[in-house]
C-alpha cells in the first residue's frame, strides 16, 4: 500500500509542477516585454514544486521498484514544459492498475 501512496504523492505534485513551469515561462516573457516581473515569485514556486517532484520521484521509484528507464522518463517529463501533465496521466493509470501504454502487450 505504501508504494501506491508514493505514486499518489508524485501524481499530486506533477500537475502543479508542470503548470508552474509554463507560468514561469510566461512570466519570463512578460518580464522582457512589459514592466511586470513575476519571475521571482514564480521561480520560487516552481523551484519548490520541482524539488518536491524529484523527492517524490525517488520515493516512488524505490517503492515501486521502477527501472532506470522508467525513472529517467519520469524525470525527463519534469523538465519539459508540458511533461508534468503527461507524467500525471501515466501515474493515474498506474494508480488504477491499468497496464502501461508505453509497454508492448505480450502474447
Amino acid at each position: 500500500m505504501k508504494s501506491i501512496a508514493a505514486v499518489h504523492r508524485l501524481r499530486l505534485v506533477s500537475g502543479p509542477e508542470g503548470l508552474s513551469f509554463i507560468l514561469l515561462l510566461i512570466c519570463s516573457v512578460l518580464k522582457r516585454t512589459t514592466s511586470f516581473n513575476g519571475v521571482p515569485v514564480m521561480g520560487m514556486v516552481h523551484g519548490v514544486l520541482f524539488v518536491l517532484y524529484v523527492v517524490f520521484l525517488a520515493q516512488a521509484s524505490q517503492a515501486r521498484r521502477w527501472g532506470a528507464k522508467r525513472t529517467a522518463l519520469m524525470f525527463v517529463l519534469s523538465v519539459l514544459p508540458t511533461g508534468g501533465f503527461f507524467a500525471e496521466r501515466m501515474l493515474a493509470k498506474e494508480e488504477r492498475g491499468e497496464p502501461d501504454a508505453a509497454k508492448p502487450a505480450t502474447a
